[in-house]
């Protein structure tokens, strides 16, 4: 029960094979208080049955793209928790039609909605969360990132960019709030089936060449995921801060 007396929100989760949902499972199990956040009313049947399977049985709507949702989210955090120990940003969105062409053909508004949902929202949760961190006096954000921010994944495209800038963000978080004893960390995980995975063509075939070629020779499961995540949780990890903490069974090591 390392992660107990900890109060934790997890958003981003859509159902339960969400890396979202093996994070909060895992951060619950190590004894934190978890609540979920959901992007709308057409995921809120699938979410609150998970929520229920939790201490808290607590879950809210936010759609990260909407100021107005964030101050009611961190609202209803505040009335529930007082403070607040971990934050999971779990958030990652393309449109679909620029996940399958060439890179070259993504749209503006592709471009910024992809940046926007999939980086910027780090920074508008951590902005929100900021006052319910300095309550507790501590902080740990954690982050899910993809070896696409780092090297070409055949129709991951804008994707890829955006998971750039969102590390390039942890790093500078990590920097600015440092001082404020609140750590900024991204997990970079190997390929795991979720919604927002099957919407990349090829996706299943990616997998198979992972578990072929990566050191350990498979992939990777979600409550491996969810076990890093209470590693960064948890005051085992004190010192660690802007970092990309790789869970891909060794894949990162290749050319």
């Amino acid at each position: 029960m390392i992660l107990k007396g900890k109060k934790a929100a997890v958003f981003g989760v859509a159902n339960g094979r969400s890396l979202g949902w093996h994070i909060a499972e895992s951060l619950s199990r190590a004894g934190a208080a978890v609540c979920l956040g959901y992007q709308n009313e057409r995921l809120e049947r699938w979410v609150k049955p998970l929520a229920e399977k939790l201490s808290e049985g607590f879950c809210f709507p936010c759609d990260v793209n909407k100021p107005e949702e964030i101050e009611k989210a961190f609202q209803l955090l505040e009335d529930r928790f007082g403070e607040l120990h971990v934050l999971v940003h779990s958030i990652a969105f393309a449109e679909t039609k620029d996940l399958s062409g060439p890179f070259l053909d993504t749209s503006r508004e592709g471009f910024r909605t992809a940046l926007e949902t999939s980086a910027y929202s780090l920074v508008s949760l951590c902005r929100a969360a900021l006052p319910l961190f300095e309550r507790a006096g501590e902080g740990s954000v954690i982050t899910l990132t993809a070896s696409g921010a780092r090297a070409v994944i055949p129709q991951y495209n804008v994707m890829g960019v955006a998971k750039a800038a969102l590390e390039a963000s942890v790093r500078y978080l990590a920097y600015e709030l440092g001082t404020k004893n609140i750590r900024v960390n991204a997990i970079s995980s190997g390929p795991v089936s979720t919604l927002s995975s099957r919407a990349i063509r090829g996706f299943s075939e990616m997998k198979r060449i992972v578990a072929e070629r990566c050191p350990l020779k498979r992939n990777v499961e979600g409550s491996e995921v969810g076990a890093a995540a209470v590693f960064l949780a948890s005051d085992s990890s004190l010192a660690v801060t802007g970092e990309i903490l790789h869970v891909d069974a060794g894949d990162h090591i290749l050319a």
